[in-house]
């Protein structure tokens, strides 16, 4: 949100405030996310979603690595094409970025909903295969990232304050604050970067459940993780590797002493 430096008037804050706290808010419970011109600054929505969020571990040492150009480079690539993977699926209702975080909540009413959502946590952590290839054919330093996913209910607001023009829609819930948590489990010690609880993995189809296995914690599982990827990026990937190899192996022969062309001799 950009700022637009309308003078604060605190008078008029006491209020806003006062107005907000006497007023008999109207929370509705939907099944599904409504659209952002439904909300106004005296109701919400309580709806069921899906909430997705991507994260880079460690992202604290790359500047000892990069100059800031480079870490511009990473960054914004990164964040692009997470942004872009969420996007590319029609169930998609809001994107977030925080940092190196980039989230999305998703509009799930049906089961169907869940796999799709799934397949796109899937299609994020093939991303970083591909990002990670080409950060190593330029030189940098790889990322690793964590992936976390829940489904449940969450509180949808719309924030900010009426007159200034600035305002966003909040997402508040357990459902945003468990997804959070187990993004920031993925690849953390033996953890696989996709971590999924346990009623977003029970809603999934019988496929996509086997590519998940129980994270186990006092003999009970407390939820389920993989390194689920997508096929079809990762057949791109291996034959865009295959392609640069034989054209990596061309360059060192044609650059070697022992090719010398005939008319060079």
């Amino acid at each position: 949100m950009e700022a637009n430096h309308i003078a604060y008037d605190h008078v008029a804050s006491d209020e806003r405030i006062n107005e907000i706290l006497d007023s008999a808010a109207a929370f509705e419970e939907l099944d599904s996310v409504p659209t952002r011109s439904r909300l106004t600054y005296a109701n919400g929505y309580y709806v069921n979603c899906t909430a997705v969020f991507i994260d880079i571990r460690g992202s604290s040492k790359l500047p000892e690595n990069h100059t800031r150009p480079v870490l511009g480079k990473i960054y914004r690539s990164y964040i692009s094409e997470c942004i872009a993977v969420m996007n590319g699926n029609a169930s998609c209702a809001e994107v977030f970025i925080n940092g190196d975080c980039v989230s999305g909540i998703f509009n799930t009413p049906y089961k169907s909903d869940l796999d799709d959502a799934f397949v796109t946590a899937a299609k994020l952590n093939s991303l970083i295969q591909i990002l990670n290839w080409r950060l190593e054919r330029k030189g940098y330093q790889q990322i690793s990232c964590g992936i976390g996913m829940d489904y449940g209910r969450a509180l949808m607001l719309k924030a900010g304050y009426n007159g200034s023009g600035i305002n966003d829609v909040i997402w508040m819930g357990d459902v945003v604050n468990r997804a959070s948590n187990l993004c920031h489990m993925g690849n953390k010690g033996f953890r696989s970067a996709l971590q999924v609880s346990t009623i977003a993995r029970d809603n999934l189809n019988e496929h996509n459940q086997k590519l998940l296995s129980p994270v186990i914690d006092l003999l009970y599982p407390t939820h389920f993780e993989g390194n689920v990827i997508n096929t079809a990026m990762m057949d791109w990937l291996k034959e865009q590797k295959e392609v640069a190899n034989k054209s990596d192996s061309l360059a060192a022969w044609l650059m070697s002493p022992s090719w010398v062309p005939n008319n060079r001799r």
